[in-house]
């Protein structure tokens, strides 16, 4: 009896515990209320430039004016003909392509990692220079990158900004809440290729996998017995060697 419950199925010793984006943008002004003219944005600034109206963002281009003007307007006239995805900017869609083409031609001449945009190779990079460019001023730790920085701060501030709007259960990170979603969706994307079965979550189906390779990865430093979960070695530690 208690052998079976220290090696009992994945999903009932383990709790499952899932971004939600705004469905649509809303439109501004209409078209020629966009922008003050460069005329009259130099005599207010000394400068020749475009300002827009929605926002009070300054540009010294038409072109640039006109590309910030569909973050109000939600415009994304650049179409992916692979997968249908829209695109506001060229350079999107362009990087969005090689996610289809496998294409990486930014590489690391520190180890030949490759990467699809110059951003990813450059916060790549801080892992060989061990530049760290943020630093709590809570605890004093510090961080390579400023996404690692602000999902620490909320260990501080206690935030957790994002919310399930069936239960209202809140989360710190978006995708804490796409896998909780799943316990309302009753979602489960990832399947053994074994049996069939379906899980919500990848370490889940992870677990389940040592039913057939009959794996058992955590054992007791006591005894020496092993055990196929950790939370079955947690079970055992308490009941036998507290």
């Amino acid at each position: 009896m208690e052998e079976e419950r220290e090696n009992q199925d994945p999903e009932q010793l383990i709790a499952e515990s899932g971004d939600r984006k705004d469905a649509g943008a809303s439109r501004g002004p209409s078209e020629p209320e966009k922008a003050r003219g460069p005329e009259e944005e130099k005599a207010r600034t000394g400068k020749k430039a475009y300002s827009c109206n929605e926002c009070g963002s300054v540009f010294t281009r038409l072109g640039h004016l006109n590309r910030h003007w569909r973050i109000h307007t939600g415009e994304r006239p650049y179409h992916c003909e692979e997968c249908g995805k829209d695109f506001a900017v060229m350079s999107s869609l362009k990087q969005h392509k090689r996610t289809h083409s496998g294409e990486k031609p930014y590489s690391c001449d520190q180890c030949g990692s490759a990467f699809t945009q110059s951003g990813h190779l450059k916060k790549h990079q801080r892992i060989h220079t061990g530049e760290k460019r943020c630093t709590c001023e809570e605890c004093g730790r510090t961080f390579t990158y400023l996404s690692d920085f602000k999902r620490h701060r909320q260990t501080h501030t206690g935030e957790k900004p994002y919310w399930c709007e069936e239960c209202g259960a809140t989360f710190t990170r978006a995708f804490s809440l796409k896998k909780h979603q799943r316990i309302h969706t009753g979602e489960k994307p990832y399947s053994c290729e074994v049996c069939g079965k379906a899980f919500s979550q990848t370490f889940i189906l992870t677990c389940h996998m040592r039913t057939h390779t009959g794996e058992e990865p955590f054992w007791c430093e006591e005894c020496g017995k092993s055990f196929r979960y950790n939370c079955s070695l947690t079970i055992h530690l308490q009941k036998h060697h507290s």
